[in-house]
């Protein structure tokens, strides 16, 4: 199924589309494709809040948005890899039966289902800018990216001893 259907069912059955993934095979390729595609759209949706950024203080737009490509699209992939271990290692200590990858793809994945939304937080900051809409928008965007995150760790084995 193409990516965006898969993201599309994501917000219905994250389990699922898990299951599908995780059927696929252990390719690390497809998991880093999966983070980068995320963090590229993480860095689409800064846009409009850099934006809004440089015209009320009167800074060059350029230079805001190199520190954040080189924030999201080089220094973030890391963190998540990061993350995903600890996560890993936080699971196998409490029984879980997962593998490394199962927790690095569930993790990724969850961040790229949820990468809608931060476009739609990055619209708010632009257009409507700090206040209670932008905090609503970016609860909802860490709702659902637990959601699936756990959705889908619990798919990849976090419950099964």
């Amino acid at each position: 199924m193409p990516v965006t259907r898969d993201i599309a069912a994501t917000y219905r059955r994250p389990g699922k589309v898990m299951r599908q993934l995780l059927a696929m095979g252990q390719r690390e390729d497809r998991a880093l494709a999966i983070l980068m595609a995320a963090c590229v759209v993480v860095f689409i949706g800064q846009w409009p809040r850099l934006a809004r950024e440089a015209h009320l203080s009167g800074q060059e737009l350029n230079p805001l948005l190199g520190g954040t490509l080189l924030a999201w699209v080089f220094m973030a992939p890391l963190m998540f890899y990061a993350i995903a271990f600890v996560s890993y290692l936080a699971l196998r200590a409490i029984g879980g039966k997962l593998s490394g990858f199962d927790a690095r793809i569930t993790l990724f994945w969850a961040f790229l289902a949820a990468s809608p939304l931060i476009l739609l937080h990055g619209l708010v900051a632009g257009f409507i800018g700090p206040g209670v809409q932008l905090h609503i928008v970016g609860a909802i965007w860490l709702a659902l990216f637990l959601w699936f995150w756990i959705a889908g760790l619990k798919t990849a084995g976090w419950g099964r001893r």
